[in-house]
């Protein structure tokens, strides 16, 4: 494979959940792009671009719709690099055009694409285990092919976190005091934000924040959340609310970086709450076998949680009890922010995502 132009990079991305899965392949294709790379993006439901990334978009990024079928195809043959985001399936007429591609290349293996499946976000151990191991393809139209196991991860044996090169001068340049005044909100109200999906708590955390001191503001994001709080504010007292539209990822960054406390879900908010340096607390894809919860403490063991913000991340994912929601005093945000301002600085020293990706296809071409 030359080396000596920008390499493409083609991206499969298929939409679970909310869009969280489009949104972590937008900031990984975005950032491609902005070192030089080309990227082509295929989603099968592109909408939520419209407001997570409006047009226009970066210079050598290109977003496409999922190939299913031979006229999607591009017409400029597959890419230098292919990704399977979170274990999506690559449509077979795809398949068979990597295929076509290798056999015309005298079947060298120099001269396939890296195949990459790039895989969730998770604290386990067997992350490391797993980390970069290869899958030879016995069978199919791509049989003798490798695709390449890569996983995110938060220790110097995984492929880190998705970190742009120009995040810390656009958090230094942030102006937080400014974005709460615009909003109407002084620096001694105490500023929630909250993306979530049901926690059992939320009643409970509601009921706190109504009689908080100092007051509280909640942001509340839309759609699940949105309906979660209205549903649970039915039967109480009025908490002083901005209830949110649908914004762009910058802006869902500035929302972070100006509140005292995030409460996210999903694996992008994760990310981004733990580069923002505010306390925060995360609420993990619920699984039906409670696989989450071991998901769950291993970030927390990682992140090197005080005891009071394990107790209250186990509450708000439903493994303890709702009534065991802990109280939260500024004394507790001053602990939790510490806790994340510390795992920020361990991580921000790390190799991030995008650097680990391109440094690995550079071996592997």
């Amino acid at each position: 494979m030359p080396l000596n132009r920008p390499l493409r990079w083609d991206i499969f991305c298929q939409v679970i959940d909310n869009f969280g899965d489009v949104g972590v392949c937008w900031r990984a294709a975005a950032e491609l792009a902005a070192r030089g790379e080309q990227v082509r993006l295929f989603l099968d439901d592109a909408s939520a671009l419209a407001w997570m990334a409006p047009a226009p978009h970066p210079a050598g990024l290109s977003v496409h719709a999922w190939p299913d079928q031979p006229a999607l195809l591009p017409a400029d043959g597959v890419g230098d690099v292919v990704i399977e985001a979170f274990g999506c399936t690559l449509p077979e007429v795809f398949v068979q055009a990597i295929a076509k591609h290798y056999a015309a290349h005298g079947r060298h293996p120099e001269q396939a694409p890296v195949w990459i499946n790039l895989e969730y976000l998770s604290a386990e151990p067997y992350v490391e285990r797993c980390h970069r191991l290869p899958s030879l393809l016995m069978s199919g139209p791509a049989a003798g092919l490798t695709r390449w196991f890569f996983y995110p991860g938060f220790t110097p044996r995984t492929g880190g976190l998705l970190r742009e090169a120009a995040l810390g001068e656009r958090q230094a340049a942030f102006d937080r005091q400014a974005w709460r005044s615009a909003r109407g909100i002084d620096e001694t109200t105490r500023l929630v934000s909250l993306f979530c999906y049901e926690p059992p708590a939320l009643p409970a955390l509601l009921e706190q924040l109504q009689g908080s001191a100092p007051p509280s503001h909640l942001l509340v994001t839309p759609g699940r959340a949105a309906d979660a709080v209205r549903a649970a504010l039915a039967s109480q007292a009025a908490l002083d609310c901005t209830w949110l539209a649908p914004c762009a990822q910058p802006q869902f960054d500035e929302m972070l970086w100006a509140s005292d406390l995030n409460l996210v879900r999903g694996e992008d908010s994760l990310v981004r709450a733990l580069w923002a340096g505010q306390a925060f607390v995360w609420q993990i894809y619920p699984q039906h076998d409670n696989a989450h919860h071991a998901k769950l403490d291993a970030f927390l063991d990682w992140l090197e949680a005080p005891p009071s913000l394990r107790l209250f991340h186990h509450v708000w994912n439903g493994m303890v009890s709702a009534p065991n929601l802990p109280l939260i005093t500024a004394q507790m945000l001053g602990e939790w922010r510490d806790c994340a301002l510390a795992a920020r600085t361990r991580q921000w020293v790390a190799s991030d995502l995008v650097s680990q990706l391109q440094q690995f296809v550079a071996e592997k071409s």
